[in-house]
């Protein structure tokens, strides 16, 4: 039986609900939203699990949300962090066969958290976890992989070629992977020159730098020849619209983040209307919601067995020990070549 104590540390939320703002995931100092605290171990009610946790990924969404600018209001002193990997130590009723279990998982109950000793979470939302898959992978194993699958999906039914910004983002390098795998053709976006080599060996059929001086006459000729009508966006700037006011008929801009603190301005209303163009948003979290449980165990398979043979891999950039993220998380995310990881 294992030892469950009474109390945990914690990095804990500042502040409370929304701030109102819209800057962006970039954090200057972390000590302005969150602190380190030691909190009561939570337990599980129905249908939910208590799990210690080996490690917890950092995502834009997580900066989103300690900022005050995600789609859900901050609770203040509640744990932060959406995703992680561990062991299921107790459960309530309903759950009792993922006990003892290693699990990747995203958290559901709002007062808790991954970035703490234990979360406590909806059993729904664990997935079981394949021996061979590292503990790197499994706390990056929901939002990113499965986010991937489903944009990926909606790309293809839209034709061969597809248009993916931020492609050096773990999401978009995993998207330019199985893009190549799909056998169509991702057209990746990136900011720095050292990094075409790298999302272009990922699986992206080309890739524009997007500080070049012509790269919307690079992308205007792409366009035409490769006629991408999907264009899956992390950045949602005015360049984002400048690249979607370049793609044919039907074309359909689908952002999933906002990297970007400038709002982008509409220059081509008519498109909409006469080109039959769309702009709409994509949301894990909906997608769970709306998505039968068999899609979901589906894609969860698929995943697992993509990180299990190698042709996906978490590249990991900082590991911090929850008694650093405070001081240390801003210096983490400068490197922007693979994640940060948050283990007990």
């Amino acid at each position: 039986m294992t030892e469950i104590p009474e109390t945990m540390t914690a990095v804990v939320q500042t502040g409370d609900g929304y701030a109102g703002t819209s800057t962006g995931p970039a954090i200057a100092d972390a000590a302005l939203h969150l602190e380190c605290a030691r909190l009561p171990v939570p337990q599980p009610e129905q249908g939910q699990v208590l799990i210690r946790m080996r490690m917890a990924s950092v995502n834009p969404s997580d900066l989103h949300f300690i900022k005050g600018e995600y789609g859900q209001p901050r609770i203040k002193g509640a744990p932060a962090g959406f995703e992680g990997c561990g062991d299921v130590v107790a459960t309530g009723n309903g759950a009792e066969s993922l006990q003892g279990r290693r699990v990747a998982f995203v958290v559901t109950v709002p007062t808790s958290g991954a970035w703490a000793e234990y979360a406590v979470t909806s059993a729904q939302t664990c997935v079981p976890l394949r021996p061979e898959i590292s503990d790197e992978d499994g706390a990056a194993q929901i939002v990113n992989p499965m986010t991937a699958m489903a944009m990926v999906d909606i790309a293809r039914a839209d034709g061969d070629a597809f248009v993916v910004s931020a492609a050096t983002s773990q999401l978009g390098k995993l998207m330019c992977a199985l893009g190549r795998d799909l056998g169509l053709k991702p057209i990746a976006l990136v900011r720095r020159t050292e990094a075409v080599g790298i999302v272009k060996r990922a699986g992206a059929a080309e890739v524009l730098l997007t500080t070049a001086p012509d790269v919307m006459d690079q992308f205007a000729s792409l366009s035409r020849q490769m006629k991408p009508r999907v264009f899956l966006d992390a950045v949602s700037d005015q360049l984002s619209e400048q690249i979607f006011a370049a793609m044919p008929k039907d074309a359909r801009w689908i952002s999933y983040g906002k990297l970007s603190a400038e709002p982008p301005k509409l220059t081509q209303m008519g498109q909409l209307i006469f080109m039959g163009k769309r702009i709409e948003g994509f949301w894990l979290t909906r997608w769970m919601q709306t998505t039968p449980p068999e899609g979901q165990a589906r894609v969860a398979a698929e995943v697992q067995a993509r990180f299990a043979d190698g042709r996906w891999t978490t590249d990991v950039s900082a590991r911090l020990r929850l008694d650093d993220v405070v001081s240390g998380l801003a210096k983490a995310l400068e490197k922007t070549d693979g994640k940060v990881m948050i283990i007990p």
